[in-house]
């Protein structure tokens, strides 16, 4: 899946110990473009974090996966990504600058004589 934005915040890097060894997770949000903009909070983990390094204001095109898992009884979804492209913000989740818009020009007493109840 992929979406589209801005970056608005990037949150604190996490570390942690696990079987494997060291862990690490960056945690970013994105604001989308859409008439009613969305937040998404999406992270890299391990050496992406290194591979695509965002900053507060980019635009950028996220690709990720979602994942659920069960721990004690509820359910934790996470938005995992693994690519991140800058400046290549696709028209989907942005509005486009030269979008149509209708206009209808009304003459005053325009309506008079006609089937329109307006």
């Amino acid at each position: 899946m992929e979406i589209s934005g801005k970056i608005i915040a990037v949150l604190p890097l996490a570390t942690g110990q696990g079987k494997n060894g060291t862990w690490r997770s960056q945690d970013y949000v994105l604001e989308t473009g859409d008439q009613y903009p969305k937040k998404v909070c999406f992270n890299f983990f391990g050496d992406k974090i290194e591979q695509f390094p965002l900053a507060i204001d980019d635009m950028v095109t996220v690709s990720f996966d979602l994942e659920s898992r069960e721990y004690n009884g509820r359910w934790f979804t996470s938005v995992r990504a693994w690519k991140a492209e800058k400046g290549a913000v696709s028209g989907a989740s942005t509005p486009a600058a030269s979008s149509p818009v209708a206009s209808f020009d009304v003459a005053p007493g325009a309506g008079e004589g006609s089937d329109l109840p307006f």
